[in-house]
């Protein structure tokens, strides 16, 4: 059924039109003795997320899996008003066409796509989207080679921090243009990027350094001094950030001194559930002086002759649509169903609501590793804050442990070693708001148990203090 919501305002204009006071008396004919009376078996009421958990927990005795996967695809909490309304038939197959005046309804929902997400990472300009971070990466990154005049050496400083997927994409993207990425180690204590490695690249010539913040660890990126490094070495700062985390951290735009260039990530976690691998959507924002840079459609506001409001596509070079081989890029698609959803979810929740589902993030993923480090054997790795992603030493092999959960409806975990080698015995584990504390009991319990057998040592939980 259509989400159709109505204010306080319009109920009352509803009833003065029909000519009651209240709802109450649309039923006065019904007698007295056919009215239900008080209502007392009938449980207090539960917020949307609650009910949803219910729904969960009981699908779930059906051999539903809890996930405390993460690695850049989250469980989100996703409003059951997003795709009700995304789905509608004025938004289900968004695209903004090439005459823009045919489609002001999408314009202007892209539009106010835009000011949120240059709101949200406190930079001047957003586009409208792309195919996913990964892809975004790799248009910030060509965009910094064109854009940075002080360089002429098409280096990038990219940090193994990075997501290893992103990473893969960008080199195969960029490899043949004669961009050159060089990879800067991560501090074996801390999880964050090595700043003695990045030290010995003072005074070489690179256009841009690339920061993750959280990075893939979880851990948090020290910001401020990697953007103002990167700026007095005449570098660009391209931030690559999660959308949620921004509503409790800094945001891109007021790193250090300056700020970052650009900024860009997957925007899932805006009301895009996981879907098994996707539609996701890319973005992508910048500061004023790269505009001219940026790939892909970007929605201006403005007026006509008779004053009233209108939107159009701006700074669109021709190219981009028919002299292909001389255009900026040729990923310049919108997401637009992904980019609807991630607009009405943006909406609904507001600045607020944001930042409530961040810090229940956290929240749980702090309870989450309380739980886990009392399992003998079981330790944090990396001393840096996370945001909701920790990375854990176990003692047995990571794949065998997270066969055993799977196999008990936990999924429990990314396995590090396989793209991080010197990290064969590291699992990567996510916790939402979505996760419950019985979620979590269940996966400690299990997971104690399965070391126990697979460790082949007594493995047994340690007492809360």
């Amino acid at each position: 059924m259509p989400f159709i919501p109505h204010t306080e305002a319009e109920i009352r204009d509803m009833l003065e039109t029909i000519g009651v006071t209240s709802i109450d008396e649309l039923f006065d004919e019904v007698p007295d003795n056919l009215r239900c009376q008080a209502l007392n078996d009938v449980p207090e009421a539960m917020s949307e997320l609650e009910i949803s958990q219910l729904m969960d927990r009981r699908a779930r005795e059906d051999g539903q899996a809890s996930c405390f996967i993460g690695a850049g695809a989250y469980d989100h909490h996703i409003p059951a008003a997003v795709w009700a309304i995304a789905t509608r038939g004025e938004f289900y197959s968004a695209y903004t066409p090439y005459q823009a005046e045919a489609s002001q309804g999408t314009l202007q929902l892209l539009y106010e796509y835009q000011s949120m997400m240059t709101a949200l990472t406190a930079m001047d300009v957003s586009n409208a989207s792309l195919y996913d971070g990964a892809s975004a990466l790799a248009e910030a990154v060509l965009m910094a080679v064109r854009g940075n005049r002080k360089s002429k050496s098409k280096r990038i400083l990219m940090p193994r921090t990075l997501h290893p997927a992103y990473r893969q994409v960008v080199v195969n993207i960029v490899k043949n243009q004669g961009i050159e990425l060089v990879e800067l180690p991560f501090d074996q204590a801390t999880g964050g990027t090595d700043m003695a490695a990045l030290e010995g690249h003072a005074g070489e010539d690179f256009t841009a350094l690339v920061i993750p913040q959280p990075n893939f660890f979880g851990v948090l990126e020290d910001v401020d001094a990697l953007t103002d490094w990167a700026h007095a070495n005449k570098m660009l700062a391209i931030a690559v950030v999660n959308p949620v985390a921004l509503a409790l951290l800094n945001p891109p735009g007021e790193w250090g001194e300056k700020g970052a260039d650009i900024v860009c990530g997957e925007g899932q976690p805006l009301g895009a559930p996981l879907s098994s691998g996707g539609p996701y959507f890319g973005f992508l924002c910048c500061t004023q002086a790269l505009v001219r840079q940026m790939p892909g459609r970007i929605i201006g506001k403005t007026v006509d002759l008779d004053g009233k409001v209108g939107f159009a596509l701006t700074l669109q070079a021709r190219e981009q649509h028919i002299r292909r081989s001389k255009a900026t890029s040729n990923i310049c698609t919108n997401q637009g169903l992904m980019v609807t959803a991630a607009t009405i979810h943006m909406a609904l929740l507001g600045s607020e609501g944001l930042e409530r589902v961040a810090a229940a993030s956290h929240s749980n993923t702090k309870k989450l590793v309380q739980m886990l480090q009392r399992i003998n054997g079981v330790e944090v790795i990396f001393s840096n804050p996370y945001f909701h992603e920790v990375v854990i030493r176990l003692p047995a092999p990571v794949k065998d442990v997270l066969r055993s959960l799977a196999a008990h409806n936990v999924l429990g975990g990314f396995d590090l070693g396989q793209d991080y080698p010197e990290l064969d015995e590291a699992l990567l584990v996510c916790a939402t708001e979505k996760r419950t504390e019985q979620e979590m009991e269940n996966f400690a319990q299990k997971l104690e148990r399965i070391i126990s057998l697979q460790g082949g040592v007594t493995c047994k939980l340690v007492p809360k203090e």
